[in-house]
């Protein structure tokens, strides 16, 4: 059976922890949730209202990618929903294994903070943090990543994801 590292990404509100998670368990893969790995300072800066910047970002990127790493040495797959915005960050996560898959997942700025103020008990918080990952926002181009609408059914998205990874070889 072929084992998958994939990313799913995208801005806060757009649905990386739950399709994340009915896209491993779709998979029989695991699945974690890159934000559980964030420094207490990181989370304490967020739960302030304050944006991570690259070098509160670096320790977290690079613990995620030996995530990656190890789920690639023991030939396993594993789905991590990380918020990846920026193309070095992708590269970072890609360090961990260069066959990494990438959803991306896109939404619009009122879908996202729709769903952001419907939360309740998340360290992300404010229309500042929502704005700042929305200017670092660098899309991946088609050839790094499928990308769907954040709107569209989970199930939809799940089987799209689902298809590209059988169809589409990862380049390393």
């Amino acid at each position: 059976m072929t084992s998958y590292r994939i990313l799913v990404m995208g801005v806060s509100g757009s649905g990386k922890s739950h399709i994340g998670r009915l896209l491993a368990e779709r998979l029989d893969a695991d699945f974690i949730d890159g934000d559980d790995h964030h420094s207490a300072a990181n989370i304490a800066k967020m739960a302030r209202g304050m944006p991570l910047d690259d070098d509160d970002r670096r320790g977290w990127l690079m613990t995620l990618a030996d995530v990656f790493a190890d789920y690639r040495r023991a030939d396993r797959s594993v789905v991590v929903g990380c918020s990846a915005l920026k193309q070095r960050y992708r590269d970072i996560l890609r360090s961990g294994d260069p066959k990494l898959a990438i959803v991306y997942l896109q939404g619009s700025r009122a879908l996202l903070r729709k769903r952001l103020t419907g939360r309740e008990g998340h360290f992300f918080k404010g229309d500042g943090m929502l704005d700042s990952q929305l200017a670092d926002l660098e899309p991946p181009v088609p050839e790094e990543a499928l990308s769907v609408a954040a709107s569209e059914p989970p199930e939809s998205i799940i089987e799209r994801a689902a298809a590209w990874l059988v169809s589409t070889p990862r380049r390393a």
